[in-house]
């Protein structure tokens, strides 16, 4: 008991002291009014020209801007992020569309280039969301399953792409149906067994694999700027088939639900909910698995700390953006509690794990409403940072 709040108190000094970073930069950027007389200097003038939007609401905007981050698993990061903002025709009354990009190295050798894309059409006639990745990022392996110890993991080294598209008609208010297409691809593999404690079965695509799956998504959506919500609702059912001999490596199917649900409090607060089940059936890669975990969902637990092929997990967010004392400085209170299993049925009370977290909050586009994050999630094994634009869910 005592090693285990010992590990947990150094994991909480570890990730807290990127916090002055992020205060300061909300400092700098806020008009104070002791600051408000003084000369700019250099520094806080480009910084601001990085990160303030002098665009009107409807313009198309494009911004760059350093990233930095800390967690157990990747020690020091940094990155470049950008991010692309318009609304179709110029129309606020149109979505915000967004496409974002980040490109990052880590002090453990790892990097990438992430591209994320929620684009809209003029009066929501169509719309295309996906997500590319690119990166060379070794995965912790814990086995699989509701009750790996979390111990003396093993190290999967490889190279990995991402592909995955939906192309989505509407078809009444807020409703849309389309196809989409998911293409992954793992390899260059290594699998390092822990130096420590026994040694891992290699499990089902441990030596890499290709696996491409087509299939269709049905989507309700009311949300009006999906990195940060104020209000509606979101919630969607997808259908993908992998096929061996049809471009995959092996043969399974997957069925996901994701529904989030965003009620305003006041002015400036939001409560925000979300359900997530995602269910396999068949002959599933480890690195296919339903995965929980990250910066997304159940925040303090690494991406994969537990993975099967069935994963219910549900969060709760209380928001407050930004605070009642400052135009730009807000934060977050969070929980979520999930699990994964083999099969549905399996997915018992007593195989849940929790976790939760505190989360702070700088508004870097005023006028299209989107904040940088920083997090802190708390779980029974450590702690996790994340500093990210926009909103988990």
């Amino acid at each position: 008991m005592i090693n285990r709040l010992s590990k947990l108190f150094y994991d909480l000094l570890s990730t807290v002291r990127l916090w002055p970073f992020a205060l300061g930069l909300a400092c700098i950027l806020t008009d104070l009014p002791a600051r408000a007389q003084a000369p700019d200097s250099w520094v806080r003038r480009t910084v601001r020209k990085m990160l303030t939007d002098s665009t009107s609401p409807g313009q198309l905007s494009i911004r760059f801007y350093p990233t930095l981050g800390y967690a157990p698993e990747t020690s020091v990061e940094l990155g470049l992020s950008s991010m692309l903002l318009y609304q179709a025709k110029n129309d606020t009354l149109n979505r915000l569309s967004e496409v974002t990009a980040f490109t990052f190295f880590t002090l453990e050798s790892q990097y990438g280039i992430w591209l994320d894309n929620f684009i809209y059409g003029d009066k929501d006639k169509w719309a295309l969301i996906g997500r590319t990745r690119f990166q060379r990022f070794p995965l912790l392996y814990y086995g699989e399953g509701p009750q790996t110890s979390g111990k003396n993991p093993a190290v999967v080294d490889a190279m990995y792409v991402q592909a995955r598209q939906r192309f989505l008609k509407r078809i009444a208010p807020n409703l849309f149906i389309g196809p989409q297409a998911d293409f992954q691809f793992l390899y260059n593999t290594s699998f390092g067994q822990p130096q420590d404690g026994p040694h891992y079965p290699l499990p089902l695509g441990s030596a890499g694999s290709i696996n491409l799956g087509l299939g269709l998504s049905l989507v309700y959506d009311q949300r009006h700027n999906a990195l940060n919500v104020r209000k509606g609702l979101f919630s969607e059912l997808s259908f993908l088939s992998y096929r061996k001999g049809a471009g995959s490596d092996y043969s399974f199917d997957g069925i996901t639900i994701d529904t989030r649900i965003y009620r305003p409090v006041n002015r400036r607060n939001v409560l925000a909910g979300q359900l997530f089940g995602s269910f396999l059936r068949g002959t599933v890669p480890f690195n296919m698995k339903s995965l929980l975990g990250g910066d997304m969902i159940m925040r303090g637990y690494y991406q994969g700390r537990f993975r099967d092929n069935n994963l219910v997990a549900a969060q709760l967010e209380y928001r407050m953006l930004p605070f009642g004392f400052s135009k730009r400085v807000g934060g977050t209170i969070f929980a979520a509690a999930g699990a994964v299993a083999p099969k549905p049925v399996e997915l018992i009370p007593r195989r849940f794990v929790v976790s939760g977290g505190v989360g702070l909050r700088y508004l870097m586009f005023p006028k299209k409403d989107i904040f940088i994050r920083g997090d802190i999630g708390v779980t029974r094994e450590g702690v996790g940072f994340y500093i990210i634009t926009g909103e988990a869910f």
